[in-house]
């Protein structure tokens, strides 16, 4: 009869002493301090945004991401990208007046084939495309553009969200979910004022997100019960939703904490930009020490999420091009670390531009060639090791 192995003499008597005496680990009970940590529900995926369809107003977006930048994605080892689109992209209306809830619906299905072939240009390069409203019928974090209605608020508004989402899971139908997920909504809020960039933001009330996560959900999974679904953090993306978590759907957090690093002298998230203390890390600036134990801090509950069983995703992260670049490297080691350690994936927000490896118009830092790109190297490397 074959016997199961033995502890070894001095490990039986000192995990007995541990579990007859209760003590725990952190404050646990003593026999969850033996359990293995819950997986991370949704994969490590490293990558980037892709900003091809982030402005409203096709005319005036940036131009489309080449081919050749998918395969330097795929050669220097990352496996995804996360689409931020602003619904408007891929309408066709009159755009020299304020769009009307009617016109929502008016879908131009010559720029749904410009954004299905960045799609099928991605996932030839084994990228897991994940599409995101960053401009939803009702809402944006951002303001330049005139909403008919607020999401929050309005079901003609929900009614419309649900249907856009209803059209992509529907294109996608047949698209396994490692290959593509649906990120609801860019960076949740309520907010005072829509058309006004620093309007005073707050957290949206639990139960109306989960009406609005939950409805866009169901509108997605009629089209295919396996389709993935991500919501991104409550107060824009910053923290754990707990009132969806019961509805299969992972969650997104932010690298952007603290935004005096992050987006040091950004005028759409300073109202007097020139004005701030020089940035450090660690060190104190202004009245906080910033300091890695203050990032574990805030990453926390995202790790806690991650462990109990939701899968958990960064969707942006990064900083602008006017934060000192080894003040940004050394903070930003830090975010990646305590993710990457936890199981946690991310995207830099971008991949060519202010915040990306390439063409970022820093001008601190000595750029390396690369096919006529100008290369961070530096910031390439510190993702790569993530």
């Amino acid at each position: 009869m074959k016997t199961e192995p033995q502890l070894p003499r001095r490990d039986f008597i000192k995990k007995a002493g541990l579990l007859t005496a209760g003590i725990g680990i952190a404050g646990t009970p003593a026999w969850a301090a033996f359990e293995p940590p819950v997986k991370n529900n949704l994969p490590k995926w490293k990558g980037f945004n892709l900003l091809d369809f982030f402005s409203p107003d096709p005319n005036r977006t940036r131009k489309q991401t080449p081919e050749e930048y998918f395969k330097w994605m795929q050669d220097w080892g990352f496996d995804f990208v996360r689409v931020p689109m602003a619904y408007p992209f891929y309408l066709d209306i009159d755009r020299s007046r304020n769009i009307t809830p009617e016109e929502v619906y008016k879908i131009d299905e010559r720029r749904v084939e410009q954004i299905d072939k960045l799609v099928h240009t991605a996932q030839k390069y084994n990228l897991h495309v994940s599409l995101n409203l960053h401009r939803a019928p009702g809402y944006c974090v951002n303001a330049g553009f005139h909403e008919p209605y607020n999401l929050w608020t309005s079901d003609e508004a929900l009614k419309a969200f649900c249907y856009h989402w209803s059209m992509w899971a529907k294109k996608y139908k047949n698209v396994s979910s490692k290959k593509i997920s649906f990120d609801l909504l860019n960076e949740p809020s309520m907010r005072e004022d829509m058309n006004d960039q620093h309007s005073r933001r707050s957290t949206v009330p639990g139960d109306v997100y989960r009406k609005v996560a939950k409805a866009a959900s169901e509108a997605i999974r009629k089209e295919n019960p396996k389709h993935l679904v991500i919501a991104d953090g409550n107060n824009t993306g910053t923290t754990v939703i707990p009132e969806i978590t019961d509805l299969n759907i992972a969650q997104s957090c932010r690298g952007y904490n603290p935004g005096i690093i992050s987006h040091y002298k950004a005028p759409w998230a300073n109202k007097d930009p020139d004005n701030l203390p020089e940035p450090k890390w660690p060190g104190q600036v202004g009245n906080k020490y910033l300091s890695r134990a203050m990032l574990e801090e805030f990453y926390q509950p995202w790790i806690a999420l991650a462990k109990s069983g939701v899968g958990v995703h960064c969707g942006e992260c990064g900083a602008w091009n006017k934060t000192p670049h080894n003040v940004f490297l050394a903070w930003f080691t830090d975010v990646l670390g305590i993710l990457s350690e936890n199981g946690i994936g991310f995207a830099l927000w971008e991949f060519d531009g202010d915040f990306g490896v390439l063409n970022s118009g820093r001008t601190n830092i000595v750029y390396e060639d690369w096919h006529g790109q100008k290369l961070d190297r530096k910031l390439l490397e510190v993702l790569r090791k993530a």
